[in-house]
């Protein structure tokens, strides 16, 4: 399977964007949005960076200053000055080792320089992002590079700027900042080294601009054809990980220059060869929708890693100005959809994403008891430093939508079963499961009909709540059965009303059988079309009669035309029809209901398709799609349910693949601690999950 290790690089873009979104290059710590023409500052975000939103007034994800802007000069004519001489716009984005390369044309004086641009943000020093420059002319001039960590437009304030480093006669950089975001609620500290692979003829760093940005200056003379190369390397430190980032930042880059900008590069590239050994190859599927697979794995594993101290949003690292891309926000939508693919993938960086979680459990617990609850229940929308609830304006969305917490408890569950960390399912695991167990009960009433969720809303947001969405007592019948079973596990006592909600749990039904999404659901009714008793079936594994399993999957794939084009929920349409066993229906689902939100410039998938009537603004990469794409590949398709027991049983269904799709394949997989590989094949009556 070795050979299927390398993705599909999506096609070079070249010209103008047009209104198209910029690259996003990202390690999971920090995340660029690097344009066409690199040396102008794009956009920067840095995990647990936050400030006050200038419009919404609530904590949000802040920008940082962008760490790798330039200049370049030709005899004395900088392209800042006249950047509408710059031609021949071009990128690619090589997915196998992060790196983007950008290329373009700058004339001046009669000169034309060729300049390439090689941008990346390192996984083994995650706190750095790196950059080099390379400019060849065609005929013997002076040529000029100016480093910038670039402030204009980003909002907040430098509050320490240094061009040296105090008490040493040497400075280990060409200087660091103090960011302090508007509002004043975190900091993040940058500090900046740029260099010559050849000596330059002049060097400077600009040291008296005490409020302006880090500016490194270097001019050299360059014969024709030759090439000039200068080395960016940056890093970015947010305060919720150093008291004091700045002086962090000075001591990282100094860490990284010692390692050497080759080495750093050579180790990135490892890393991300490490990563491709988890690639879904699906056999006999066309290149276009592999292509769209690998991109959906590279950037979920771009933004995500072990040292994220915020989680991610469900646009990773990723922000532009035309959009509020959910404010940055840790919403439930990782939990549900992309954190079950990670944890196989990058089980540490999992471990960190629920991290974000545990650090934030008080939060949880204060929001419970304000809304008179027991146990936990976490936001709807978490703010990045504190975890507590940020939605915007009223929070109408977080006074109803309760499933948030179930999504939560579920993934520490499947984490501890995945894992099969006993330290964890104790320490981790148990608080937030016990707890939202007890939630999800003072959240209920008894009712003749049994125990009943009043006002609850689920994935369709509609101005009034009904009462019992089905979505959520799907959900909250699985979260009181793992509690039940690590009660067990952990010789902990079972609450008496645990089993007893279990038991009396009940379900809106329709006379034909189908699970009704709520109570006096009516198909014709607003978003009446939302397939969420599917999503009780898959990703969650709700325990149904198969005639009524059946009955549900065939009534709400008839509404697909209905409800593609909006987000989230889509992703999972193939996955659903493969599970009635429509394999035509499948591939033209996943056609609908996932290809058709891609963006072409890189493949980033967009939050809602072009052609729904929702749609503001292209934005993406959005997470919750490309993260339901990956969880029906490797858990959806194959059947698998996950449980304390033994992994080769986990697959539970036999496997039916879209029309045309022989098998998936993925060659490693981390299971117990240990390598695994998964391979699903079209007719198998169960998938093989292999220990290594």
């Amino acid at each position: 399977m070795s050979e299927g290790r390398f993705p599909i690089n999506p096609p070079d873009a070249a010209g103008p964007r047009d209104g198209d979104l910029p690259a996003y290059v990202s390690n999971g710590l920090i995340g660029l949005r690097v344009r066409e023409m690199p040396l102008r500052a794009g956009m920067a975000l840095v995990s647990g960076l936050a400030g006050e939103h200038p419009e919404s007034r609530i904590e949000a994800a802040a920008a940082a200053p962008y760490p790798l802007a330039g200049d370049i000069s030709v005899n004395g004519v900088w392209l800042s000055d006249q950047p509408w001489t710059v031609t021949d716009l071009r990128q690619s984005y090589d997915f196998s080792c992060g790196e983007l390369t950008s290329r373009f044309r700058f004339s001046a004086r009669g000169v034309s320089v060729e300049v390439r641009v090689t941008t990346f943000a390192s996984r083994s020093a995650p706190s750095l992002v790196l950059q080099e420059v390379e400019a060849v002319p065609d005929a013997a001039c002076e040529l000029g590079f100016r480093a910038v960590v670039a402030i204009d437009g980003v909002r907040g304030r430098i509050a320490r700027r240094r061009a040296d480093t105090p008490g040493e006669a040497g400075s280990h950089c060409d200087g660091s900042l103090l960011w302090e975001t508007e509002g004043g609620i975190s900091q993040c500290g940058v500090a900046l080294l740029a260099e010559l692979t050849t000596d330059a003829d002049e060097h400077g760093v600009r040291p008296w601009d005490a409020s302006g940005p880090l500016v490194t200056e270097h001019r050299a003379r360059v014969r024709a054809d030759r090439p000039l190369r200068l080395r960016q390397m940056a890093a970015l430190t947010p305060s919720i990980v150093h008291a004091r980032p700045d002086e962090e930042a000075v001591r990282r880059l100094a860490r990284g220059r010692a390692t050497g900008f080759d080495e750093l590069r050579r180790c990135n590239r490892e890393a991300w060869g490490e990563l491709w050994k988890s690639r879904i190859v699906v056999r006999g599927a066309e290149p276009e929708h592999q292509s769209l697979i690998d991109a959906a794995f590279f950037y979920l594993n771009s933004s995500v890693h072990p040292a994220s101290p915020s989680s991610t949003s469900v646009f990773g690292l990723a922000t532009w100005h035309d959009y509020h891309y959910y404010f940055g926000h840790v919403m439930w939508d990782v939990e549900a959809f992309c954190l079950p693919p990670v944890m196989v993938v990058q089980p540490q960086a999992a471990r960190a994403m629920l991290g974000f979680r545990s650090r934030t459990l008080p939060a949880a617990r204060s929001t419970a008891r304000l809304s008179d609850r027991d146990g936990v229940q976490f936001p709807w929308q978490a703010a990045p430093t504190t975890g507590q609830e940020s939605a915007p304006g009223e929070g109408s969305a977080a006074h109803s939508e309760d499933h948030v917490s179930l999504h939560v408890a579920r993934a520490f569950a499947l984490y501890a079963d995945i894992s099969g960390d006993q330290a964890f399912l104790a320490e981790d695991a148990w608080p937030v499961v016990q707890g939202v167990a007890d939630w999800f009960v003072s959240r209920t009433t008894r009712t003749a009909r049994g125990v009943e969720m009043l006002r609850a809303m689920g994935p369709a947001e509609v101005p009034s709540p009904p009462d019992n969405d089905a979505f959520s007592l799907m959900a909250g019948s699985e979260i009181l059965r793992r509690a039940i079973g690590m009660a067990e596990r952990l010789n902990r006592q079972i609450p008496l009303s645990w089993t007893e909600t279990l038991r009396d749990l009940y379900l809106p039904t329709r006379a034909d059988g189908v699970i009704a999404a709520h109570d006096g659901y009516r198909v014709d009714e607003p978003k009446g079309e939302t397939p969420s008793p599917l999503a009780g079936l898959f990703p969650y594994d709700y325990p149904t009669p198969e005639a009524q399993r059946r009955k549900t999957l065939e009534f709400y794939l008839a509404l697909w035309p209905r409800y593609v084009g909006a987000p989230m929920l889509p992703a999972l349409y193939s996955v659903w029809a493969c599970m009635a066993g429509d394999r035509d229906l499948a591939l033209k689902l996943f056609e609908e209901g996932y290809a058709a939100y891609d963006h072409p410039r890189f493949h980033q998938c967009l939050e809602y398709r072009l052609d729904h009537e929702d749609s503001q603004v292209p934005a993406g990469p959005f997470f919750a799609n490309l993260g339901g794409l990956l969880l029906g590949l490797i858990y959806g398709y194959a059947g698998l349910e996950i449980d304390d027991g033994d992994p080769a049983a986990w697959p539970r269904r036999p496997v039916v693949l879209p029309k045309g799709w022989d098998a998936i394949e993925i060659e490693r997989l981390w299971i117990r601690g240990r390598p695994a590989r998964l391979i699903a094949r079209q007719g198998a009556d169960r998938a093989e999950l292999e220990l290594l």
